[in-house]
């Protein structure tokens, strides 16, 4: 880590030198002030500085091979069988769900603290209140992930002497800090907007973001503490209530009538968004790779009209059957091409600007699989391209079967912006902005909060997720347990409440860790080991600071 901070300083600084017309006068053996630094950078250098750090959370969490995989395939609604030859990755994907893991993570663990440091490097250069506040978010929201993953993050000040190792925060210390990190920035973050009519109000660190991630960290507090048996205090349920009301209550969002237009190429006006990274189709520079949201579970031959370099899917992740029945479905898979009347976050329906194109009708794809003229796909050997919900026990699909099973999920529909006979549909960067925080994890934490707290308000509860229900075409629950710990997949609780609505948008993890159902069995995983609460520390990291302690029993 200390290597790499010298090598970020010293590229920032011949990259300024080099291409601004600011003279230094520096001897050899002298050193730059920040001041000076500042200066050689230029008026904007600190909002470089800050867009860097905007910059290095987009592929992280859009890429489904990274915290995607830590935080959704290591959980219940998501696995990746291998498929003969192909997503094997030594077994990577299935030791990640079936919980037989030794070392993962190790990526992610640096790409998280190269946030962090490249937000704390704007606090040495000479911000303004607003520009310190936003970078001190973006610190505090890879300090989150970094605990909830691996228990521990590093942390600098900024200008501490290099040389010396980063400290190192754990427990509930580490929990307070960011809290009180968050606390503090408030007042200095720009105050949210509407964000329909000031779309890029989303893709900045704002009030009612700050609000959000602090009401992650409350509701998470006591999972953060002990994982293997959290306690909620009532003091942080009524934090989580009184900051969700705040969002809840400013009228500034609404639920979209289009569930997947949360998610397409025009997510950007979307009414439930609160952060957000933005993306732009065709556009290279600082795209996230979004195009893994559809690439990676659709099948190789499931290719848009007229693409004359076709790029279609990667045919691997996928969800379970028990996930589809915990919609409440009680009858058999039957996706065709007429539209669904089912909730609408299983999806069924048509989508436009993707069905008549590709034939994808976005959200579980189950069944035969039609294209935009609605003949059968099919797959690479002639058979019907039939998503069928079985996997082998072992996740290592053999045989007839192998490119077929599976049931898959689009929740991001592809962008096709160039239209059906663009040249390079699968070459161009997409469009579609990563949601990041939405309205409903608003609504459904306040919901959680409620039914944890001293004197439970069973009723406020269901009646928020009942306005969720009503707004996604639901019917409306009776009753709502927490969780059925019998059964992760009850369709009753609010942890499928949470799985519905919330599948695929990096929070699964956290959800059965802080629901205390992480290491109980559910579908391909038997009961798993303590020690997969957290990550292990990578052998990196642990070597170039030995301020971390690796986690117990890695």
């Amino acid at each position: 880590m200390n290597t790499y901070k010298f090598l970020k300083i010293a590229t920032i600084f011949f990259a300024a030198v080099s291409t601004s017309c600011t003279k230094l006068d520096q001897s050899l053996n002298s050193t730059l002030t920040n001041s000076q630094a500042a200066n050689a950078l230029g008026p904007n250098g600190t909002q470089l500085l800050l867009q860097t750090a905007y910059n290095d959370f987009g592929n992280p969490y859009s890429d489904l091979g990274a915290i995607f995989a830590l935080e959704e395939v290591s959980a219940d609604e998501c696995l990746v069988p291998t498929r003969a030859g192909d997503w094997d990755d030594n077994g990577r994907f299935r030791k990640l769900h079936q919980h037989t893991f030794l070392a993962e993570g190790g990526d992610q663990f640096n790409n998280l603290n190269k946030l962090n440091f490249d937000a704390t490097n704007v606090l040495a250069f000479n911000p303004t209140k607003k520009q310190s506040a936003e970078a001190r978010f973006l610190r505090a929201l890879s300090l989150y992930q970094l605990l909830d993953l691996f228990g521990q993050y590093p942390f600098r000040d900024p200008g501490e002497n290099l040389l010396n190792a980063p400290k190192v925060y754990s427990g509930d210390s580490a929990t307070l800090f960011i809290i009180n990190e968050l606390t503090t920035i408030l007042p200095d973050l720009d105050v949210s907007s509407n964000p329909v009519t000031d779309i890029m109000g989303k893709t900045r660190a704002t009030q009612d973001a700050a609000k959000f991630l602090l009401m992650r960290v409350y509701l998470n507090r006591g999972a953060f503490a002990n994982r293997s048996n959290p306690i909620f205090a009532d003091d942080d349920m009524q934090k989580v209530i009184s900051l969700g009301n705040d969002i809840i209550n400013s009228g500034r969002y609404s639920y979209n009538p289009s569930f997947f237009n949360n998610f397409d190429v025009t997510n950007y006006d979307s009414p439930e968004g609160i952060f957000a990274y933005p993306n732009y189709s065709g556009v290279v520079t600082n795209n996230s790779d979004i195009r893994q949201r559809w690439w990676s579970p659709l099948h190789y031959n499931q290719i848009p009209s007229g693409s004359s370099q076709p790029v279609a899917g990667w045919n691997g992740f996928s969800t379970v059957a028990d996930f589809y029945n915990a919609f409440g479905v009680t009858t058999t898979p039957t996706q065709t091409i007429v539209d669904s009347l089912l909730d609408k976050r299983i999806g069924w329906r048509f989508y436009p600007n993707c069905t008549e194109i590709s034939g994808i009708r976005p959200g579980l794809l189950i069944g035969q699989q039609y294209d935009q003229n609605g003949v059968k796909y099919k797959d690479r050997k002639g058979n019907d391209l039939v998503y069928k919900p079985a996997f082998s026990p072992d996740l290592k699909d053999i045989g007839n079967d192998l490119e077929l099973t599976g049931i898959r999920i689009v929740k991001y529909p592809p962008d096709y912006t160039g239209g059906p006979t663009f040249p390079n549909y699968g070459e161009k960067k997409a469009g579609n902005w990563l949601m990041m925080f939405r309205y409903p994890d608003v609504v459904l934490m306040v919901a959680e909060a409620k039914l944890r707290a001293a004197a439970a308000d069973a009723t406020g509860a269901l009646a928020l997720v009942n306005s969720l229900r009503t707004a996604r075409g639901a019917a409306p629950l009776v009753s709502l347990p927490l969780v059925n710990t019998a059964d992760v997949y009850d369709s009753k609780t609010l942890l499928a409440e949470r799985g519905r609505e919330l599948y695929w948008e990096n929070v699964r993890r956290t959800d059965l860790v802080r629901f205390g159902m992480f290491l109980k069995p559910w579908a391909y995983k038997p009961a798993s080991d303590p020690k997969y609460l957290v990550y292990p520390i990578p052998v990196s990291a642990l070597a170039s600071n030995p301020n971390l302690k690796q986690n117990n029993g890695y």
